[in-house]
């Protein structure tokens, strides 16, 4: 993943969710970000070249402690 992809994954995110506070930062694999709000990390956005298709896949995982502390 590109700085130029980053960029525009990261503007198209911040727009999408109405939130500036959303930044990426690439990872040392080369193809793919990891998105936080703030500090805390929310997940991985990857690069997805398959047949011929650039597009990218953004994984968010969600632990049932998480949802306990807004409980």
């Amino acid at each position: 993943m590109t700085k130029a992809e980053t960029a525009k994954l990261q503007d198209y995110l911040r727009r999408k969710f109405a939130n500036n506070n959303i930044r990426l930062t690439a990872m040392k694999t080369g193809d793919s970000a990891e998105v936080f709000i703030g500090e805390e990390s929310i997940g991985v956005i990857a690069d997805d070249k398959e047949d011929g298709d650039d597009s990218f896949v953004f994984r968010m995982a969600i632990l049932d402690i998480d949802l306990e502390e807004e409980a």
